[in-house]
Order: structure tokens, then sequence, then C-alpha cells
């Protein structure tokens, strides 16, 4: 992995995988849209309140993604002092911030009228509460020192020391009594949802994900650039003096 340390490498290839990228989230959130919306049928108890699924389901996958990946590029930080990994997972934070309060609001939006109330302290919907927070001390902890090192340092160990939540709110469900309904995709004996919604909310979880890269791919060079500029004018404050 040291060789996509150097700027210059990971620039170049993301010169080449953004475009990709932009395509992929094109082609797969227009036809994921129009499966999601006239595509596939309404539920037989939810009714047209199915369609949140669709959103939904891939913000709470993408929360629980690149949470992963921030817990990874930190490790990688801290343990082989990789120079581009903190700067992926400070990128990642907010993106991952946005998919877990899409998650959270599109989950409270779906639960009133499937359970009669916005939100219940149940061990699903406090867990993916909890990641928000872990997300929002990330980001408030990588700027809270001068020496901006620190606090990158910290965040890491942050994002590290909570990656335990992840798996917690992935078998939350199966661990405890809860309110939310177990996993009906990602399970042993295959998924157990019908095609015809199957396939929309694939292709929506691979759009979120194809935004995910382009988003992440522009944090990235825009971070970099801006380190650019400080260590500019840290040189010229220096022959200066």
């Amino acid at each position: 992995m040291h060789r996509f340390a150097n700027p210059g490498r990971f620039l170049r290839i993301a010169a080449v995988v953004q475009p990709v990228a932009v395509a992929v989230l094109a082609v797969s959130l227009v036809a994921g849209l129009y499966l999601a919306l006239f595509g596939s049928p309404a539920d037989y108890q939810q009714g047209q309140s199915v369609r949140i699924m669709y959103v939904h389901v891939p913000s709470a996958w993408m929360a629980m993604f690149v949470y992963t990946v921030m817990a990874a590029a930190s490790a990688a930080a801290l343990i082989w002092r990789h120079p581009l990994a903190e700067v992926a997972a400070k990128a990642s934070a907010p993106i991952g911030a946005c998919f877990t309060f899409l998650a959270l609001v599109t989950g409270s939006l779906w639960g009133k009228p499937m359970w009669g109330t916005y939100w219940v302290w149940d061990a699903r919907l406090t867990s993916v509460l909890v990641l928000f927070f872990l997300y929002l001390g990330y980001m408030a902890l990588s700027e809270a020192f001068d020496d901006e090192q620190r606090g990158l340092r910290a965040a890491s160990i942050l994002a590290l020391v909570g990656f335990v939540n992840v798996p917690i709110i992935k078998f939350s469900v199966e661990w405890w009594n809860t309110l939310h309904q177990p996993a009906s995709v990602m399970k042993m004996g295959g998924p157990s949802i019908h095609a015809s919604m199957l396939w929309p909310l694939l292709l929506m979880a691979l759009a979120f994900k194809a935004y995910y890269v382009v988003v992440l791919l522009l944090r990235i060079r825009a971070e970099l650039a801006a380190r650019r500029v400080r260590a500019v004018r840290i040189a010229r404050a220096t022959a200066a003096s």
C-alpha cells in the first residue's frame, strides 16, 4: 500500500478512477430511482411507505462501511505511518456522518407508519445513533489540537476504539429482541426479498457507494492541495525570517 503513499501517484490514479465512479453513479442512481419509484411493487403490509427502504437501507449500509474504512485507514496511519491513510480517514468522516444522519432520519420516517412512533430506544436504532456521535467525535477531535498530527492521531485512536460498535449494529437484531426487522438481504440462506425489490435496492446501494468514492476523491484532492499551500506558506515564512 505504500506505493500509493506518493501524492502524485495517488492523484494520477484518482484522475482515472473518478470519471468511472461518476459514470457508475449516474447510471446506477437513475436506474435505481426509476425501479424504486415505478418498477417495484408496493408491499402488501407496508404499502407505498416501503419505498423509503431504497434510501434507508443503502444509507445504513454506507454508514457502517464508511466507518469501517475509517477504522482501517486509522490503523494504517497509526501502525504503518501511511501518509495518505489519515487523509482518507479525515475525508471520509463527514461523508459517513451524512449517511448515518440520512439513515436515522429515513428510519424514523419509516418507523412512524410501521411502529406508530418516530423513535424507540431499540438496540439497532440506539447503536446507529452512537455511530453518528462517533463520527462527530472523530471530526471534533481531529480539529481539537493546534498540532494537526496530534489531533489526527487522537481521532484515529477513537476510530479504532469505536469500531466495536459496527458489529454491534450488524448483529443487534439477532442478539436482542428488537422492533427492527432482521436482515433480509445479507443472510446465510440468501436474500429473502423478492427480486423486484432486490434489484432497485442493490442499484441504489451501488449508487451510494459510487457517490462515496467520488466525494472521497474530491475531498482527498482538496486536502492535499491545502497541505501543499500550507507547506509553501511555511517555507516562505521561514525564508523571510
